[in-house]
């Protein structure tokens, strides 16, 4: 059996969380890949909105095992609180959810030094959630890292501590505003909590499901175009977004990879700092933010909206090689008079069809005009009955990256979906 791979196409916020969990009946095992708790999955359903940071969008469905990956760098307090939550729902993750010894743990100093690190950046500022994130990839990197199956170790306070001195050494004086015994009081109650589920051997828990030809779905988080390497560095993640991603964070074989079904916004948004060639400052970047909710689920932080950039989304179907692409949130345009695509970008005088190198020579994108659609269409759960203008749409996307739409969300409940292929 391979393991299919579901990820987001653009700046991440495509709706990754409520397709992973549309998808998730017709799966044995999700797993989350990569990324940690700046990642904000919102699912809806039953007239209920969850939000998760670390433990994978399957969790909602019995049925389904679930496993935070290696790659994924995991806040205790932060899984506690999350844990929590769903159990004031009326769910107990321990019954569906394992987590990989390998996967990295953030420390509460790993937070002093990610905001001392921001602050130094002044104009610079990549728009970092403060979550400790970049600093314990650095860690990790560094091999200085500790990791969840430390905590089984007789030794872990004191690898705790180790680290803990080394940040403090780094930044004394940003820890001085900070009471950090009471932070780490949270963090040890959430080892605490880390300790009551399972640890396993990650890399081992998914190859024998899929060579038991069990059906697998990893679920990344972010989105490619904050890769690490391919993103609009500098301003990008700490991670690997990409499908790559998966086999790393997962410990799978490039040869396992099946479907891979790429996640985008009808339009584009992004949060923090960063280029973003099509971004709209005027009443239909508004009109944009208030129908589609664009406010970040773990930041709370308003997003920046534009129109669909085709080559961002070429691009990033070319890295990742994805076989599906699923479009969300195509009911934020309803009462649209014309909607914009930009296929193209003018650079320096030419015509280029390439997301930039640099993050300052993007150029101005070149838009296509499309007619847009009256009537409210967020009810909508036949195909059949969609408006002409937004068949177009569809039509002009897949005939311009040639990959196939195969599903529509027209608004955040599990039930607010279109199968068209």
């Amino acid at each position: 059996m391979k393991i299919d791979v579901l990820l987001g196409l653009q700046w991440g916020d495509e709706g990754k969380g409520k397709i992973v969990d549309v998808l998730t009946p017709d799966y044995e095992y999700v797993a989350r890949f990569q990324g940690g708790p700046n990642a904000g999955h919102t699912l809806e359903f039953n007239g209920h909105k969850h939000v998760l940071h670390l433990i994978p969008s399957g969790i909602f469905r019995k049925n389904t095992k679930n496993l935070i990956g290696n790659g994924v760098v995991l806040d205790p307090a932060v899984f506690a609180i999350e844990v929590k939550k769903l159990e004031e729902a009326g769910l107990q993750a321990r019954d569906n959810l394992v987590i990989s010894r390998k996967a990295h743990l953030i420390l509460p100093t790993h937070i002093i030094l990610d905001t001392a690190q921001e602050n130094a950046k002044g104009d610079l500022k990549i728009g970092s959630t403060l979550r400790g994130i970049g600093p314990a990839y650095s860690d990790k990197t560094s091999r200085l890292g500790l990791r969840v199956g430390d905590i089984e170790l007789p030794d872990f306070q004191e690898k705790y501590n180790k680290l803990r001195d080394l940040h403090l050494r780094s930044y004394p004086s940003e820890s001085q505003d900070l009471n950090l015994e009471e932070i780490e009081k949270k963090w040890f109650d959430g080892i605490e909590v880390l300790k009551s589920f399972e640890f396993v051997n990650g890399e081992y828990y998914t190859n024998k499901a899929l060579d038991s030809g069990m059906s697998f779905l990893a679920e990344g988080a972010q989105g490619t175009l904050l890769d690490i390497d391919f993103g609009s560095y500098p301003f990008v993640t700490s991670s690997t977004t990409m499908c790559a991603g998966a086999c790393t964070g997962l410990g799978v074989a490039p040869s396992k990879i099946g479907d891979v079904f790429g996640i985008f916004k009808a339009y584009c948004t992004r949060v923090g700092s960063g280029p973003f060639p099509t971004e709209l400052f005027d009443d239909s970047g508004q009109l944009l933010r208030d129908q589609g909710n664009e406010y970040g689920s773990t930041t709370g932080r308003p997003r920046r909206c534009g129109w669909l950039d085709l080559v961002a989304l070429k691009y990033s179907i070319m890295l990742n090689g994805v076989t599906q692409l699923i479009m969300t949130k195509a009911d934020v345009f309803t009462g649209f008079e014309n909607i914009k695509i930009a296929t193209s970008y003018m650079l320096d005088g030419n015509n280029t069809d390439q997301f930039p190198y640099d993050s300052d020579t993007v150029g101005e994108p070149v838009y296509t005009e499309l007619s847009g659609w009256k009537s409210d269409i967020s009810g909508l759960r036949d195909k059949n009955q969609m408006p002409a203008e937004l068949i177009n749409y569809i039509r002009f996307i897949e005939e311009f990256v040639g990959v196939p739409i195969s599903i529509i969300s027209v608004g955040p409940d599990r039930e607010a979906t279109m199968i068209l292929k």
